[in-house]
């Protein structure tokens, strides 16, 4: 008897817990539901892999708001997010919008700033109404670097390699022509002419005279000094 009380004490404490846990959960989602705030919405035009319902929205790392919904917008192109800001925070029009993810996880979130001045709007246009305040966009880091691959494999593509390589042929051909049409023969006959010239020069039998001269001056000297 005793050991049924028990089994039916634990039962009816096991029961309850789970009974709490699911009226906690109801209260959590209850309270979400009727959480006060405000609806903006963004528009990117790249993928938001790693962004779900509830994700972060923050402005420079303060938490304000959180992700409503995701889908495709009406233009079947941008990508649709809904964001619910808490009651009491108001977004300027200078406001932008930028995917930001949390380390290494994959998982992603929404970062709000202020639109740096100078710097290019980047934000979709957008070309259908919108039900909601809309929040401009820019790309997200990873996307503008991407993108700046693209830019300069696109510029690569646009120059005419086939062209500079046939250019840089056709000089090459003209200076191999310029030095076959050298007259080679004729520079090296001059310059054997000019050695004949310097060695007929040195069997010159003057050249004897005038050491034997340089000679008896030398000793002259000598003997004048002794």
């Amino acid at each position: 008897m005793a050991s049924q009380k028990t089994k039916f004490a634990v039962g009816l404490f096991v029961a309850c817990g789970m009974a709490f846990a699911i009226l906690v959960m109801i209260w959590l989602g209850m309270s979400r539901f009727f959480e006060k705030g405000r609806y903006y919405v963004t528009y990117f035009d790249e993928s938001v892999q790693g962004l779900d319902i509830d994700s972060p929205v923050k402005y420079r790392g303060v938490f304000i708001g959180r992700v409503e919904s995701i889908g495709v917008a009406p233009d079947s192109r941008l990508i649709k997010v809904i964001l619910k800001i808490e009651s009491g925070q108001t977004l300027d029009d200078d406001i932008v919008a930028q995917l930001k993810s949390v380390g290494i996880t994959g998982r992603v979130f929404i970062e709000l700033d202020r639109q740096k001045k100078g710097k290019p709007d980047k934000s979709p246009s957008i070309s259908f109404p919108s039900e909601y305040p809309i929040i401009a966009s820019q790309p997200s880091e990873i996307g503008e670097l991407l993108s700046g691959i693209n830019e300069v494999l696109d510029q690569i593509k646009l120059l005419d390699i086939k062209g500079i390589t046939e250019q840089i042929k056709g000089t090459l051909n003209t200076i191999n022509q310029k030095v076959s049409e050298a007259d080679v023969k004729r520079i090296s006959d001059n310059i054997e002419s000019a050695l004949d010239r310097v060695g007929d020069l040195l069997d010159d039998r003057r050249w004897d005279n005038i050491l034997n001269s340089v000679d008896q001056g030398v000793g002259s000297f000598n003997r004048l000094m002794n």
